[in-house]
């Protein structure tokens, strides 16, 4: 295991951005919100890379932003304006990875931990684990960017429950509300976690990048094809993964995709 606060390593086809900082619950600095654009770029330009999962060390997914370093962070407007923009940076950045993306909770994932599990496409938690999303407790509000993908995540009349009372939720109403996805023991949390990453990893990772793009621009308010989008559909018949699998259907074998 690495001594860094933020790092990430390989498991087979997942590359792992591993939030490193047991003692105070994987609390997030400053220094931690501006190292994840770097590793995000790390694990995007390894091929290899089918998935990326987030998880947290110790027992916790991430407690939040670090309110240690608030008094310095947010001393005056213009430091105050730096600091939002590193945090936009890493999340923004996880949100638009180009490849699919899994946040593993286990334990705390609260404010700022909830804004890193959220920028995931799909959120994997133990039974016993807590959510909570809490900038009304501090007199702060989430960003617009935040706060659309949680309504995207749970809808507007959910969203504004969670914001307005700071409350935290409980692993079976997180589950019940679409703040997560799946729902484990913590024993069998990291094999689903590997499980789904041999189901990625057997399919087309072109049609898993065109698909995310296809959906990003839903979720942007797109609600019918355009001339790109149209293209993005076509194109994808003239790839070497469609006639691998297609071949590979008629033949009933497992394809040997070889996009990227």
């Amino acid at each position: 295991m690495s001594s860094e606060a933020v790092y990430l390593t390989r498991d087979g086809a997942a590359a792992h951005l591993v939030l490193n900082k047991p003692e105070k619950k994987n609390a997030l600095s400053e220094a931690m919100w501006r190292a994840i654009p770097r590793l995000l770029a790390e694990a995007e330009a390894d091929t290899a890379v089918r998935l990326l999962v987030v998880r947290g060390e110790g027992g916790a997914f991430a407690a939040g932003a670090d309110i240690s370093e608030f008094e310095e962070v947010y001393a005056t407007a213009e430091r105050a304006a730096d600091y939002s923009r590193a945090i936009a940076a890493a999340l923004d950045g996880l949100a638009a990875f180009p490849r699919p993306t899994l946040a593993a909770i286990n334990g705390a994932c609260v404010g700022g931990g909830c804004g890193v599990a959220l920028a995931c496409d799909l959120r994997f938690a133990a039974q016993g684990s807590k959510f909570g999303i809490t900038p009304g407790k501090l007199g702060l509000v989430y960003t617009l960017n935040d706060t659309k993908r949680l309504i995207d995540a749970v809808g507007v009349s959910a969203a504004k429950d969670i914001l307005f009372t700071g409350r935290i939720l409980a692993s079976d109403e997180a589950l019940s509300l679409g703040l997560i996805d799946r729902l484990t023991s913590p024993e069998a949390l990291m094999d689903e976690v590997a499980a789904f990453t041999d189901q990625v990893a057997a399919t087309s990772a072109v049609s898993a990048r065109i698909t995310k793009q296809i959906i990003a621009r839903i979720q942007a308010g797109q609600a019918e094809d355009d001339a790109e989008t149209r293209k993005l559909f076509l194109d994808a018949f003239q790839g070497a993964d469609f006639q691998e699998g297609y071949r590979a259907f008629l033949a009933k074998r497992k394809p040997d995709f070889k996009g990227r």
